[in-house]
Parts: C-alpha cells; structure tokens; sequence
C-alpha cells in the first residue's frame, strides 16, 4: 500500500485547525470553546466511549475484535499525546494593565506584539506591548519578561473588576496555511499529535485489532509535571505504549525534515522491538519516517508511561515542527497523517502473543 497523492483539500489541514482553535492552557478546562468539547466531538465516532478524568485528561477507548483470551484480560495498548498548550497567568493588575507569568516554556523573543485571550469574568481581547523604543537607552533595548505587559484596552478600575490574579491567558492568531502544505498555527505542540490520534482512530475503524485501545490526550504536560502521562498510566495500566509528540525539524545540528515524514525514535528510553515493530510496518506500508536519537526524556511524557507501575515498554513516534513554543508552530499535515496511520497498522498488527516477543533474553 503506498501513499496517495491528491489535490484536493486536506482534511488534516481542517482538523489541524480546529484543534489549535481550542483554548487549552495547561489548567484551563471551561466553556464551549475549550480542548474538550472539540475532543469529544472528534473521538465519539470512532471510540466505543470517551470520558475526561478527573485531573483534566481525556480518554477514548476502543475496544478490540473479540479473541480468546483463556481467560485473561484483553491486552492494552495506551497512546499518549498532550493536550495542553503554553500560555500565561495574570500575575496582577499594574494601572489597568496586566503582568504575567508563563505557563511553559514561553520563548519571550516573539511576545512583543502579540494578541491575547484574557480568561477573565468575561473573555478579553487583548495585545502584548512594552515601553516604545523611542524611550528606551541603548543599552536597555533587550527585551525582558518583566517589561511585558498585556493591554485589554479598558480602564484601570474596571479591568481590576473584571480580572483577577490567576486568570489563565491564551494566544489567539488564525492558523495560515503556507505554500507547500505546511500549516503554522499557535499550539501545534501539541495537537498535532491529537490529530495523530483522531487519523489513527479514523483507520482503526477500518482494521481489525485484537488490542484494547486507549488514546489519551494528556493533560498538564506543558507545566514540565506529566500529571496526565502520570495518572492515565497507573489507571489503564496499559501492556504497552506509544506516546507522540512533536520535535524538532530543519535546525542545523538535527537531521529531521518536515514533511519527511514522523521520527520513531532511537535511544534508552525507547523500547528496541516496539521501534522495531514499527520501521517494519512503516517500509511494508511504504511511509515516510526519519529516525531520531533522543537520549533523554527530552521534556515529553515517555519517561512518566514507562516507570508507571511495573513498568510499561513505550516509544516515542514524533512529529517534525518549526518554532516550537511560539504562536507560529509549524507542521505538515502529510507527517501528521502518517503517524496516525503508522500506528494504526501497528496497533492492527498485535497479537496475542506479542508479549512474548518483548524479551530481550
């Protein structure tokens, strides 16, 4: 089966964009226009059930063909990407305008201009500015965090009614399709992964798999914590795992490329036959993918899965991205759709006894 060719409009790039449309800063979970509610529409179809844990994670279960089992309890394959996005919190009220912190890593290069949600009593439109230049010594020209301020354009007393230290704040920009596919748009990282997941549950519907099912979209990835990762790992307690994520692509001391494909990473935190497993299906499919050395956690949720109880094998399949922790991620929707199929054919591809296969005497 190869890979198909086609001028016509690219779902992907429409899914892609629903997705970053959604407000999700780590820790924010109401109204109709958050993570969830685009969560719940996009995995219903395609999921025997959905439900969102307590902590703020969201899970779509599907079930495997029934096998005989002798007895035992179907196997469990756990797909993990975060959902949650970088953003910042009201910190407090300066004159009617509004210091903050970061919520991840914020890359403070790009902040100066940039539009803003202030989820307040009431949604807020706002901007990000700074003392002009004009006013500013020469030595003094660098931008600081501290010099940051978000304007909502209201005045003092009545911003100090409507907002309130805590208040969680979103980047706001409509995605841009650029020349050659690729998609920028804010909080690529990481719902270009959930995209992966929703395509990867769209082919399952159309195979045959022995395996349970479980794709969580994580929560409270971003505040550097892996509490989704965590908690959903302890409770599906899955056989295995493959957790997604976006990497880095096109920087000089990395080889990864867009739209060459999603990375299946090499290194010790990477189990070697599910990395196996996964090359195979990818070249009998004839998929792009790229090969990474992480030799660290390298900040994703793979480590949190993997030491969950007696320990779950896991790999990280990752999804090349420019400028990542800024408003104008990058990705090609074409990666996005080979991950999501990549991990289907793998998921179709386990059997009873693959288990087994995983020792490494």
């Amino acid at each position: 089966m190869t890979e198909k060719n086609s001028t016509a409009v690219n779902p992907t790039t429409a899914l892609l964009s629903r997705l970053s449309l959604a407000v999700g800063v780590t820790g924010y979970t109401k109204d109709k226009n958050s993570i969830y509610q685009i969560l719940k529409a996009e995995f219903t179809p395609y999921t025997d059930r959905v439900e969102q844990d307590r902590i703020g994670s969201f899970i779509g279960v599907k079930l495997g063909a029934p096998t005989s089992t002798n007895g035992q309890p179907r196997r469990k394959i756990m797909l993990a990407a975060h959902l949650d996005e970088i953003g910042m919190m009201v910190s407090h009220v300066d004159r009617g305008f509004l210091r903050f912190q970061p919520i991840g890593g914020l890359d403070r290069r790009v902040m100066l201009g940039l539009e803003v949600i202030v989820h307040a009593q009431r949604d807020l439109p706002g901007i990000i500015g700074a003392v002009p230049p004009h006013l500013l010594t020469k030595a003094s020209h660098e931008v600081k965090h501290e010099d940051l301020l978000i304007d909502v354009g209201l005045p003092a007393d009545e911003v100090e009614k409507i907002v309130h230290i805590g208040d969680l704040v979103s980047f706001t920009r409509p995605p841009t399709e650029l020349l050659g596919g690729a998609l920028s748009a804010k909080a690529m990282d990481n719902r270009a992964s959930v995209a992966a997941l929703v395509i990867c549950l769209q082919e399952l519907s159309k195979l045959r798999h022995q395996w349970d099912v479980y794709a969580v979209a994580t929560a409270d990835e971003e505040w550097g914590l892996y509490v989704g990762a965590t908690t959903q790992a302890y409770a599906i307690r899955p056989d295995i795992a493959i957790i997604l994520d976006v990497t880095f692509a096109d920087v000089s001391e990395n080889e990864v490329k867009l739209n060459n494909g999603p990375t299946i990473a090499l290194g010790p935190y990477n189990h070697p036959i599910l990395r196996e497993r996964l090359v195979k299906i990818a070249k009998d499919l004839e998929l792009k993918y790229q090969s990474e050395i992480v030799t660290a956690h390298d900040g994703v949720d793979i480590r949190a899965i993997q030491v969950s109880r007696e320990g779950v094998p896991a790999v990280l399949v990752g999804l090349p991205s420019h400028y990542m922790h800024t408003p104008i991620e990058v990705v090609h929707p074409k990666d996005v759709e080979r991950a999501g199929r990549l991990v289907a054919y793998f998921i179709a591809s386990l059997d009873e006894n693959f288990m087994e296969s995983l020792s490494l005497l």
